[in-house]
C-alpha cells in the first residue's frame, strides 16, 4: 500500500471514532440538547402541533423588496419542473379570473433584461422565495425589528 492510502485509512478511522464518541456523550452533557429534547432515540416522541395559516388578517413586509408571504395552504401544490399550480391563479389572465394577485412584471424578464411572455425559468419554483405565513412562537429568541421600525 502506498502512504496515500494508508494516511487516509487512518484519518478515517480517527474521524469514525470522533463521531463514534460525540454520538454518544450528547444528551449526557446538561449543556447540550437535540432537537429531540430528552427522548430516547428509541422512543417515539409526539408530534409537534400543527400551526394553522393565519387567514384573518396579512402579515406586513419587514423590508423594500421582501417577497410576499402566501396567506392560504400550499402544502399539496405540485411545483416541479413541467407544472407549476401557482401560475394558475396569479399569472396574467387568471389573476383576474381569480381575484388574486398578479405575478410582478420582474418575473417575466430572463437574466439578459429581455420581457418574455410567460414565467421565466429563474422565478419558476415561486417557494423558493415566498413561504406561508403563519402565527407561530419563534423557536429561537428574536430581537429582529423591521426596517419600518428602524427609522
Amino acid at each position: 500500500m502506498n502512504r496515500w492510502t494508508i494516511g487516509t485509512a487512518i484519518g478515517l478511522g480517527l474521524l469514525l471514532k470522533t463521531i463514534m464518541v460525540a454520538s454518544q456523550t450528547i444528551g449526557q452533557d446538561p449543556g447540550v440538547q437535540s432537537l429531540r429534547g430528552l427522548t430516547a432515540i428509541e422512543e417515539m416522541p409526539d408530534a409537534p402541533d400543527i400551526r394553522q395559516q393565519s387567514t384573518d388578517r396579512q402579515f406586513g413586509r419587514a423590508y423594500r423588496q421582501q417577497p410576499p408571504l402566501i396567506p392560504h395552504q400550499v402544502k399539496k401544490y405540485q411545483i416541479n419542473l413541467k407544472v407549476n399550480q401557482c401560475l394558475r391563479c396569479h399569472d396574467w389572465p387568471y389573476n383576474v379570473e381569480e381575484n388574486a394577485p398578479k405575478i410582478s412584471e420582474t418575473h417575466y424578464v430572463d437574466r439578459r433584461g429581455v420581457a418574455l411572455d410567460k414565467v421565466t425559468r429563474l422565478r419558476w419554483f415561486c417557494t423558493q422565495c415566498h413561504v406561508s405565513q403563519v402565527q407561530a412562537r419563534p423557536l429561537v429568541p428574536n430581537t429582529f425589528r423591521s426596517a419600518f421600525e428602524t427609522e
